[in-house]
């Protein structure tokens, strides 16, 4: 890759706005629609992305953000169609051309991020073969000139020891590695216009800084435009020239940066920023005088690393390394650290979903550790999870009503049919949900009401300790305000205490009365949330609250 094609253009930063040469349109979307059956996910819009320019597309899950960047690709999946409109990529219509002329622009001309790596990336493959085979179209490479090729670009994209990464699969890389491959087979053919969905949606802040910062610093040294889809407002503040607000297929309203975060005009826009969570305020304090649920002490989980013929362990992987706190009746506590720092690994050990090295856990009086099968299955009514994903902790083959009886079935036997579904009734009820819901499956929720449906099935055996696993973190503005309220009125209603696991601080303000900040498997500090968000003691929380990207 020559340093030509990389350097930094001259005033790159200013080029979309001078009005110059640089200036031109190099996409231009009119009246696009596209129908799935008769509804129509995208509805007549229109918008253009200029050379240089960072556009972003903004709007809560279902909008038709996506679907409307896979229909400028010709990438729409079975069942769906391009009902009308004109896509023009500099001069040539991209609707009008053939499908094999098409296969030249996409990854060539246009580059695509998706907003999942993992099912980006071919698990079965090295990631240097991954990036190689996007190279090999454009450049013709092959031995060590291709692979020097491929090194090349992991160090772009800032792929730490790339010669060592070279050989290793997607699941041995941690999530902003991966995203950093998915950015590298991007590039690859060093496209005119690269689109980025939800580039950054399940990333600590930390490592959603650094992504962000990379692809600033690519499109400066490349000129590429950027098209950014997120529902993230601080991504869109830190990135983007120009915004677009699409609500239900059509674009509601449309402006430069400044204007946008005025506040917007469209009653839309209005609504998505009231939702917002903000760093800067806490929850109101609740009373501590209720004691401790939870007391965990000295805890440790360690992986052995074995080697050699006879494979003896040779080291320990300490994952959590001596952590101790407590957790208040009622009360919430969030852990906050970068991927890695051992969060939800302590979050599963402290319901021994995953053996523990050391340290006690004590649970309303009781030591878990010492506690027969039979009694420990008794004590886990008591303590339940809701995790990250909620679509891939369900099964997709059982309806909703017996994903949320499984738990009371397994744990109140002595409940009969009858009273089981009167239970699932009310939970479905306290979540928000219709009765019917019981009757569907998995797959026919959105991403919100997933997660609702995880938290009845959280609270179906009516547990005092609940560990929640990002729970907010896939969910747009709207939705993630909603289910942050939801967890506070249950948690008031129902006496409730949470281990908030989370990489949102803005969300962890809304949530947690204490902060735990956890780093390479240990607590490095803990305080009231105020204390922590407001007034880091740490050098590394003020490294976390400093990466979080603001609104003014």
């Amino acid at each position: 890759m020559s340093e030509q094609t990389w350097r930094i253009p001259k005033h790159a930063t200013a080029i979309h706005r001078t009005g110059g040469s640089e200036n031109r349109v190099l996409l231009s979307v009119r009246s696009l629609k596209t129908c799935f059956g008769s509804f129509a996910a995208v509805n007549g819009i229109d918008f253009e992305i200029r050379s240089h320019e960072t556009f972003a597309l903004i709007g809560e899950s279902g909008s038709g953000k996506t679907v409307a960047a896979l229909s400028v690709l010709r990438l729409l999946p079975p069942g769906a169609r391009i009902e009308h409109g004109k896509v023009l990529l500099g001069q040539q219509d991209l609707f009008r051309i053939p499908e094999l002329e098409m296969q030249k622009i996409r990854g060539r001309r246009i580059g695509m991020i998706f907003q999942d790596p993992m099912t980006s990336l071919n698990p079965v493959m090295k990631i240097g073969e991954q990036i190689a085979e996007a190279i090999v179209g454009r450049s013709g490479l092959d031995g060590d000139a291709l692979k020097s090729e491929v090194i090349d670009l992991m160090d772009k994209v800032e792929i730490p020891a790339s010669q060592r990464r070279y050989h290793e699969y997607p699941h041995q890389l941690s999530g902003g590695q991966r995203q950093r491959a998915v950015i590298a087979i991007a590039l690859a053919n060093r496209p005119d216009l690269l689109i980025a969905d939800e580039p950054t949606t399940a990333l600590d802040v930390t490592i959603q800084a650094q992504i962000l910062k990379l692809l600033k610093k690519i499109q400066l040294e490349s000129g590429m435009s950027l098209w950014l889809i997120t529902h993230d407002f601080g991504v869109v503040r830190e990135m983007a020239d120009t915004v677009a607000v699409m609500q239900e297929g059509v674009i509601v309203e449309s402006s430069g940066q400044g204007t946008f975060f005025s506040g917007g005009k469209h009653p839309y826009t209005k609504k998505l920023f009231a939702a917002l969570p903000s760093i800067d305020h806490f929850r109101a304090s609740k009373p501590a005088g209720n004691g401790d649920l939870l007391d965990v002490k000295d805890f440790k989980v360690y992986y052995p690393i074995r080697k050699g013929l006879f494979k003896r362990v040779a080291e320990y992987v300490k994952a959590v390394d001596g952590v101790t706190f407590k957790v208040g009746v009622g009360r919430t506590l969030a852990l906050v650290g970068e991927s890695g720092c051992g969060k939800t690994t302590l979050g599963k050990a402290i319901l021994r979903l995953i053996p523990e090295s050391g340290g006690e856990v004590w649970l309303g009086g009781e030591n878990l550790a010492g506690l027969s099968p039979a009694r420990l299955r008794r004590k886990r009514v008591e303590m339940q999870m809701i995790f990250q994903d909620p679509f891939s902790s369900m099964n997709p083959r059982m309806p909703v009503g017996e994903v949320i009886g499984e738990g009371i079935r397994s744990l109140h036997p002595e409940m009969n049919e009858d009273q089981r579904r009167a239970s699932i009734m009310e939970l479905l009820g306290k979540v928000g949900l219709d009765a019917d819901a019981a009757n569907r499956f998995p797959h026919e929720f959105s991403g919100g009401q997933r997660q609702r449906i995880c938290i009845a099935r959280a609270l179906a055996v009516r547990p005092r300790l609940i560990v929640c696993d990002e729970p907010t973190s896939s969910l747009d503005v709207s939705v993630q305000a909603q289910i942050i309220d939801l967890l506070k009125h249950l948690q008031d209603t129902e006496n409730l205490s949470y281990l908030f696991i989370s990489h949102d601080l803005a969300v962890v303000a809304e949530m947690a009365d204490e902060v735990a900040v956890m780093y390479e498997g240990r607590i490095v500090e803990i305080g009231t949330a105020a204390q922590v968000l407001s007034s880091p003691g740490h050098e590394y929380t003020r490294k976390l609250l400093d990466s979080v990207p603001r609104l003014n």
